[in-house]
């Protein structure tokens, strides 16, 4: 069974949906899902993204199983280091997703972050930075949505275009390699044919480099984004030569 590894319910602040109804709706599709609330502690702006993770676990025990699982998406950033491993080390979580939600200490969902920006140094900044990151952070299991800046960027061409950046991707996808940190393919933009034909290179580049395994994650936040364009992810991911997995008990498991 393919599952959508990345999705959100009401314990993220971004997130209203409730598990039973993301539960129903994933077996509708045939898919198995995996939790992966916020942890993302001192988030600049109004948003608490943190929750108390026993309230998590006593509530949501009772639904995992073979066809879900409970995991984390914790924010990746130096200064909350230590508080997001503490948070997640005596806790049984099955996945924990490591992403780069804030640089310069500002949130990357906000235009005003990109105000007087050039792409290629905003965007070799991005890299360089989620490279040292995944290294700082090597007990993440999965490294979310490389292409995250991509969606909110006010470019006239957002993506990361692997010949523009190919050092900078490089740099990502060996510290992914070396940590034994599996990539995620994230179908949240694959809406966009120009977006899944940039994004092919960066995952065939990551296996050349000796990657065999991603996740798929729609990033959901309402039900009806669940498994969001896995049918055009498993053609992506075949064609790269990848495996899609996921992770129990942080053990990977063929899908």
């Amino acid at each position: 069974m393919i599952f959508d590894s990345h999705t959100h319910t009401k314990f993220s602040s971004d997130s209203e949906m409730r598990a039973e109804i993301a539960i129903m709706d994933a077996s509708d599709k045939g898919v198995g899902l995996v939790f992966s609330d916020h942890y993302d502690p001192k988030f600049p702006g109004e948003q608490d993204f943190t929750f108390d993770k026993r309230a998590y676990f006593k509530e949501y025990h009772s639904y995992a199983g073979s066809k879900v699982h409970l995991g984390v998406e914790v924010g990746m950033r130096e200064e909350t280091l230590a508080e997001v491993l503490a948070f997640v080390e005596d806790e049984p979580f099955d996945l924990v997703i490591g992403s780069l939600h804030i640089m310069e200490g500002k949130d990357l969902y906000e235009p005003s972050f990109y105000e007087g920006r050039e792409k290629a140094e905003l965007y070799h900044a991005y890299l360089t930075q989620m490279a040292q990151l995944v290294y700082s952070h090597a007990f993440v299991d999965v490294l979310g949505h490389i292409d995250y800046i991509c969606r909110y960027a006010p470019f006239s061409i957002p993506d990361i275009t692997y010949g523009d950046f190919a050092e900078d991707v490089d740099k990502v996808l060996r510290a992914a390699i070396e940590t034994e940190t599996t990539m995620e393919l994230s179908t949240r933009r694959f809406e966009r044919r120009t977006a899944r034909k940039e994004l092919f290179p960066i995952y065939k580049r990551y296996y050349d480099l000796g990657g065999r395994y991603v996740t798929l994650g729609s990033d959901a936040h309402t039900q009806d984004a669940i498994g969001a364009f896995f049918f055009e992810a498993e053609e992506f991911v075949k064609e790269a030569g990848l495996q899609i997995v996921t992770f129990c008990g942080h053990r990977l498991q063929i899908c």
